[in-house]
């Protein structure tokens, strides 16, 4: 049987291909900085392959683990000269989680473990420092108390806040041997009352209920949210790593401290850190003391008066500045250190590539290269896409003091403050007169669309993360928290309310579409700050990768914005949006109440300009570059009027009865519309608005060669398309459309006609659709709902406890799912084999998320399409995925 427990000494750690999956990050880095000769403290990692046997053993440690673990005991034994549970000199242990990647203050550590009513007054005796032993037992009692015996920590400093009060003291340094005296009696008191069962004195007992709850902490709430957030699967489970105790508390020449190499904020290259006197690892972290700082200069900086490390202890100093310049050497990236020093001598306990800012990554990225400490291509790979969303968004001033009163789906990044409105009139109205407002919905559809762009941001009671609402706000730039079953809105008393409190409009809110946070007032925000640094790494992006990069844009300003950020085009250009404009949707609503074709074709007539005009604008910013429009997508119902104001005002402009239009109204309602009479359904029943469309497309074309203004170059995409007689049918309708335009203003028009592929059908029947098309656009997110007969806008409801149940390990509107893909593959092959020359692409949401866009690039795709402040995200994400291709082929 391969060894499940290693010492960190063991050269079988060396024979590991990927040591990081087996022994965890914190096993693997420890192991690795003792082959360096660095001083790290002796200890075992039990592998992450015991935490999968411990959850099928019913959450148990067998008799065989057991004695595996009691059997590298004895090693450290011999290494440190100590033994477990003795009564002349006691070794002491640490039992810390170590996961394959960092997950920091997400799982338990125990430390101090091993000391007892009788081992604590032999680690007295041998120290010669009462005080510190019993320091380190509270500790012991406090932390085991509350990991492994479910003792909320609270309980425990109360007790030492009232003590200190008693005695008239500020820090729990000030407390002498006898006050731990009492305060290790009352401890053990509160155990045996809220636990029910008495603090145990048997060191293995500790050992094995301390090593069991480091594994079950893998599967505590607040570790399951983090994976969820960062896609971590849960089956990778946790390693946990025993290690002897060195002692950071035992006097003034003791310390403990977090370092980074570089700054995790800003990126620059200078130590960065706090450190404590006489203290242990926990104190820095849970800010029961206010630590130093590591350097003179960042000390000097702060203005304050208490001494730096560099200060307080100029020679331990030095030997942790060459350690970190070492590890980063070694690693080559910034790495984030936990150290103790124990009378004057310096332990590496931890290190681990650090967490830092999108800025801070992107500078430390190019300076590495700068100092040739890494190359391009590891500058590119090193940077996570997903975090350039905070560099290109403002987000909150975190200084601030917030209030949180409801969370929500993290839908589009970026922070908002405004005015809750619940009407998107109401958003319009206030943002004419200069207010900032956030729109509060249950849930937004297209006909929101004006409000939406009004307000600085927007918040759903329902909905996904690729709901209507997030979508369309990614889209705008706009923040959004989505699906936030936290808030109860009243639309007839224009009120929300949380847990905690009730807003009515015109109070001021602010959402973080970062987080999914909701708080009550204005919170400053941070404006982004796109460096030449952030330019250069893209620069170095783009030179990799193969795969084009287009937007989903149909307003000249998110088309303006796409371009600034690196968007080669347009792949979907959704033609519906631009008829929600308030000079047009009354001519829509004519449209489509109109009884007769020839009262239809007047309708469209007073909707050309307006087309005409939306594509001129468009296609003028995108000089040169591809532009696929789709011609009208959604049901003609979601253009009608809802209101009783609306239905009065459409009656009078059409001369119809009121009773009438309720009655067309009605007519046209679908029980289910997104499988209801949309996307060239509409173009077959209704061949005018299609032509239309086209209409305005090449007169567009025509006014811009005409002024000698570089065009776009259009394509034109016929939507829903299941049959090969549908696109027969339509394209037929655009190519009798180009050519009289052509003929009327003597100008030669060039133009692609495809499809979006988006049902099943039209996957597998791809090659006879193929024949018609010389192009395909993959709409991913209705090929995603068609496929699994899901719909984004309702599955919020259910989804989680698809996650929690491991049936999906992610969502699949959010991260392109394998049976979707396989439809993807299948329309590929098909198409191509009637049409070698096929362009295709991809503008569902999953255009913008980096392991779909890994897929498209080993799919063949040619493009992907994404909301305009995810391009930068798909440029790099796309330079990624062909240079791990690249790597996959040379092996």
């Amino acid at each position: 049987m391969k060894k499940l427990i290693l010492n960190f000494n063991s050269k079988d750690s060396r024979k590991i291909k990927n040591p990081k999956n087996f022994l965890g990050g914190k096993g693997a880095n420890l192991s690795e900085m003792g082959r360096m000769g660095l001083p790290v403290p002796s200890g075992f990692t039990i592998s992450t392959k015991v935490c999968e046997i411990f959850y099928k053993d019913k959450k148990k440690l067998n008799k065989n683990l057991i004695s595996q673990i009691k059997k590298e005991l004895k090693l450290i034994e011999k290494d440190v000269s100590k033994k477990f549970g003795d009564l002349k000199n006691p070794l002491l242990l640490s039992v810390r989680s170590g996961a394959r990647v960092s997950m920091p203050g997400m799982m338990d550590t125990i430390l101090n473990l091993g000391l007892n009513d009788k081992t604590v007054k032999a680690l007295a005796i041998k120290t010669s420092n009462g005080r510190f032993a019993k320091d380190s037992y509270r500790r012991f009692i406090q932390m085991y108390g509350n990991v492994v015996m479910g003792v909320e920590g609270y309980h425990f400093e109360e007790l030492i806040e009232n003590y200190k009060l008693t005695k008239g003291v500020l820090l729990d340094t000030d407390l002498d041997e006898s006050d731990w005296d009492g305060l290790i009696e009352d401890f053990k008191r509160t155990v045996r009352e809220k636990a029910k069962k008495d603090f145990p004195q048997d060191v293995y007992e500790q050992l094995l209920g301390a090593i069991s709850a480091v594994f079950l902490s893998w599967e505590s709430n607040r570790a399951k949210v983090y994976r969820k957030l960062h896609q971590i699967p849960a089956e990778w489970g946790t390693a946990v790593n025993v290690q002897s105790m060195v002692f950071g508390n035992m006097g003034d020449d003791c310390a403990t401290g977090v370092v980074f190499t570089r700054n995790p904020s800003d990126g620059s290259n200078e130590i960065y850190g706090e450190y404590l006197i006489n203290a242990q690892g926990e104190d820095v972290v849970a800010g029961t003391r206010t630590p130093q700082y590591i350097t003179k200069k960042a000390r000097r900086d702060a203005k304050l008066k208490e001494l730096s490390m560099e200060e307080s202890m100029p020679k331990v100093f030095k030997e942790l500045q060459k350690i970190l310049k070492k590890l980063e050497m070694h690693y080559k990236d910034m790495q984030d250190v936990e150290f103790t020093v124990e009378n004057s001598k310096l332990w590496m306990l931890q290190t681990r590539s650090g967490k830092r800012t999108a800025k801070s990554a992107v500078k430390i990225a190019v300076d590495m290269v700068k100092e040739k400490l890494i190359s391009k291509k590891e500058a590119v790979l090193r940077i996570d896409p997903n975090t350039l969303d905070t560099l290109l968004h403002p987000t909150l001033d975190e200084k601030t003091s917030i209030k949180v009163i409801a969370n929500g789906l993290p839908a589009s990044p970026g922070a908002a403050s405004g005015k809750v409105v619940f009407s998107s009139e109401e958003a319009e109205r206030l943002n004419a007169m200069m207010q900032d407002t956030i729109l509060v919905r249950v849930e937004t559809s297209p006909e929101d669309i004006q409000g939406m762009h009004a307000a600085k941001g927007i918040l759903t009671a329902r909905g996904g993360m690729t709901s209507h609402a997030a979508v369309v706000a990614r889209g705008m730039g706009r923040p959004c928290v989505s699906g936030s079953s936290e808030i109860d809105i009243n639309y007839e008393n224009k009120s929300f309310k949380t847990s905690s409190m009730e807003i009515k409009e015109g109070e001021v809110i602010t959402i973080d579409g970062s987080t999914g946070r909701i708080i009550v007032g204005s919170v400053l925000t941070v404006k982004p700050e796109i460096s030449g640094d952030f330019s250069k790494l893209m620069s170095w992006a783009d030179s990799f990768r193969k795969l084009k990069v287009r937007t989903n844009s149909e307003t000249p300003k998110d088309t303006k914005t796409a371009k600034d950020f690196g968007a080669e085009g347009i792949g979907l250009c959704r033609t519906e949006h631009m008829f929600f404009d308030e000079e047009r949707i009354l001519s829509v609503r004519e449209m489509i109440l109109s009884k007769t074709k020839e009262d239809r074709a007047i309708a469209l007539q007073k909707l050309l300009p307006h087309q005409r005009k939306d594509f001129i604008d468009i296609f003028k910013i995108m000089s040169g570059l591809p532009v696929t429009v789709r011609l009208l997508d959604p049901p003609l119902h979601e253009f009608l009027p809802s209101t009783e104001k609306e239905i009065n005002e459409v009656a009078s402009i059409v001369n119809l009865p009121i009773k009438e239009v309720e009655s067309r109204i009605e007519e046209l309602h679908e029980q289910n519309p997104m499988l209801g009479h949309r996307g060239c359904r509409l173009g077959i029943s209704f061949p005018e608005i299609y032509k239309m469309q086209c209409k305005a497309i090449f007169e567009a074309l025509v006014y811009l060669k005409k002024n000698k203004i570089k065009s776009a170059f259009p394509e034109i995409m016929i939507p829903l398309v299941s049959t090969e007689a549908e696109i027969k049918i339509m394209k037929e309708l655009v190519v009798r459309t180009a050519s009289q335009v052509q003929q009327e203003n003597k100008l030669k028009i060039e133009f692609l006609i495809g499809t979006m592929i988006e049902l099943p059908r039209a996957a597998i029947k791809a090659k006879e659709i193929a024949k018609h098309a010389e192009f395909f656009s993959f709409g991913t997110n209705d090929l995603t709902q068609t496929t699994f007969g899901i719909s984004r806008d309702d599955s919020g409801k259910f989804l989680n406890d698809y996650l929690e149940n491991k049936i999906f390990s992610v969502d699949p509107f959010v991260s392109i799912d394998e049976g979707v893909s396989d439809l993807v593959e299948i329309a590929v092959k098909k198409g191509r084999e009637q049409n070698k020359n096929l362009k295709l692409g991809i503008c569902g949401e999953h255009g913008g998320d980096p392991h779909s866009i890994s897929f498209c690039s080993n799919a063949g795709l040619n493009y992907v399409s994404c909301s305009p402040y995810r391009v930068p995200v798909a440029r790099l994400a796309a330079a990624q995925a062909e240079i791990k291709k690249n790597e996959i082929i040379s092996k």
